[in-house]
């Protein structure tokens, strides 16, 4: 069972840290040299026979990549206040960056394109998307929409999905790196649950000439072809700005542009 936030806080800073540092995969020796530190000081650290400065927390998680909402709890942990903001999307504080995100979302119409929390759940979208929710189970529409299993599920886009399998087996694979990334309960459950529906998938073997596993969505009749990208803020200071992520969908052909377009 995955620990609570709670359960987290009351673990030794040090314990933690071993964590992460096992998490990415890195030596006490490798961490140390990138920190510039002694590796019998991050053992020390790691094992409590000596208690990290905030500044070493600090060094130690911008190096180990950790994320900012979990670098918070290592602050806490350490015995120091969080220094990481967290604001809702839709407080005072984030009006410019929602202001952007639609601006942004607005001027890529009408092609689709949204923007998710770090558990996948659509938080703003523009019109374009109105062709992933049609004739969509209306529990799979029901906030907070989850992209991913409005996506893959048997009752959403799944059934007009062309290369359900190939699509499936990315998604799951760039989940799966996120889920060892940021050691997230609730994204090992989405994980989990998705990857239920994918019992009987097969998905092909990429050709030679393909370079990324394109979106094949029947719409009306139309099949469409579609490719994806992703975008995060750079530099963040907020938990949420952090976590934010923007996938935007393009045409892949003359066809499909000229068909969304039409709409």
């Amino acid at each position: 069972m995955a620990a609570t936030v709670e359960e987290t806080f009351q673990r030794p800073v040090g314990e933690l840290l071993r964590g992460w540092r096992e998490r990415r995969r890195l030596s006490q020796l490798e961490l140390a040299n990138r920190v510039e530190v002694s590796t019998r000081h991050v053992s020390f650290v790691e094992t409590g026979r000596s208690k990290p400065s905030r500044e070493m927390v600090l060094r130690l998680a911008e190096h180990l990549d950790v994320p900012l909402r979990d670098r918070n709890q290592l602050l806490l942990a350490g015995g120091f206040a969080p220094i990481y903001s967290e604001s809702s999307l839709h407080s005072p504080a984030m009006l410019a960056v929602r202001t952007t995100l639609r601006r942004l979302l607005k001027a890529h119409e009408p092609y689709p394109a949204f923007v998710v929390d770090r558990w996948w759940n659509i938080v703003e979208a523009n019109a374009g998307i109105g062709i992933f929710t049609e004739g969509i189970d209306e529990q799979l529409l029901q906030a907070p929409i989850n992209a991913l299993r409005l996506t893959l599920h048997p009752d959403g886009l799944a059934r007009r999905i062309g290369n359900l399998a190939d699509v499936r087996a990315t998604a799951l694979a760039s989940l799966q790196r996120q889920v060892a990334s940021t050691a997230d309960p609730e994204l090992q459950d989405l994980y989990d649950e998705l990857r239920e529906y994918a019992a009987n998938d097969r998905p092909s073997q990429p050709g030679q000439a393909e370079v990324v596993v394109p979106f094949e969505l029947v719409h009306d009749g139309h099949r469409l072809s579609m490719l994806t990208m992703i975008a995060t803020f750079g530099t963040p200071l907020d938990v949420t700005v952090s976590e934010l992520i923007i996938e935007s969908f393009y045409p892949a052909d003359d066809a499909t542009a000229a068909y969304l377009r039409s709409l």
